[in-house]
């Protein structure tokens, strides 16, 4: 038998790739001068160690928040996707279109439908005139590589984007829920909502990944496998597949100490 593989995360940046494991995290970026610059580091917080149903999700999010500061600390040259004044601009859109269309004459679903489509557009400014499209595919060629034991393309099975589907799904009935809460319990109600559909999509997404075969999955991941596809990842210059090879080798280097020996 091969080798037990570690099922592994990342995260595309505007100058780089984040990968991180069950315990540890690396990031590798390509700074202005060209130089690649490196951090690695063990987790503060574990979310595998969180395995509850409908924990697990929220579990993820803290991580990655108690994360991301360590990542700067670290690596003052990390430029993560949403510092940049287009995409902060693009949020505030995106607010103000929730905000009309949740005024409109639409049905309950549809209309929280729409709003988790408008509720997108950030992150499809973040991914427009940057390298972080390519970065991005670099991340999965990278993992992909890894886990499958050969070399693969740059979607991954496992990408965050195909929680679109089951998102878009979970949030439109929640907030729909929500809306026919009391006029002063409503912020609380779409908050619940929105915690109550990152972990219900958790667990289908994890569902999804037990049975990729399924019509169902098919279906649900449609709409963010054409996001990846089509939008999200890029092919990467064998500059940023470099800056990628170096975050996961030193994801991977960690990893082994953490367990004791190679995997």
């Amino acid at each position: 038998m091969g080798e037990e593989k570690l099922r592994l995360g990342g995260m595309a940046l505007a100058n780089g790739v984040l990968v991180h494991g069950p315990n540890a995290w690396a990031c590798a970026v390509r700074a202005p001068d060209g130089t690649l610059k490196q951090a690695a580091g063990y987790k503060r917080f574990r979310a595998a160690t969180v395995e509850r149903p409908l924990l697990r999700g929220p579990a993820r999010v803290v991580e990655l928040f108690t994360l991301l500061p360590e990542v700067r600390r670290q690596l003052p040259e990390a430029r993560l996707p949403f510092e940049r004044p287009a995409v902060l601009a693009a949020m505030a859109g995106g607010a103000f279109a929730t905000h009309v269309i949740r005024g409109s004459t639409l049905g309950p679903a549809t209309k929280e439908l729409a709003a988790g489509i408008a509720s997108l557009g950030p992150a499809l400014v973040a991914l427009r005139g940057t390298t972080l499209a390519a970065y991005h595919g670099a991340e999965h060629i990278s993992i992909g590589t890894y886990e499958h034991g050969e070399p693969r393309e740059k979607e991954h099975e496992r990408c965050g984007s195909h929680l679109v589907g089951p998102m878009l799904a979970t949030m439109a009935i929640g907030n729909a829920l929500a809306a026919k809460a009391p006029s002063n319990l409503r912020g609380p109600a779409r908050l619940a909502a929105s915690l109550g559909a990152l972990a219900t999509s958790t667990e289908i997404f994890g569902w999804m990944s037990r049975h990729p075969d399924s019509r169902v999955t098919k279906v649900l991941a449609k709409p963010g496998h054409e996001l990846q596809h089509r939008l999200a990842t890029d092919d990467p210059s064998p500059e940023q597949l470099e800056v990628s090879e170096a975050a996961l080798a030193a994801c991977l280097r960690l990893e082994e100490n953490a367990h004791g020996g190679p995997h």
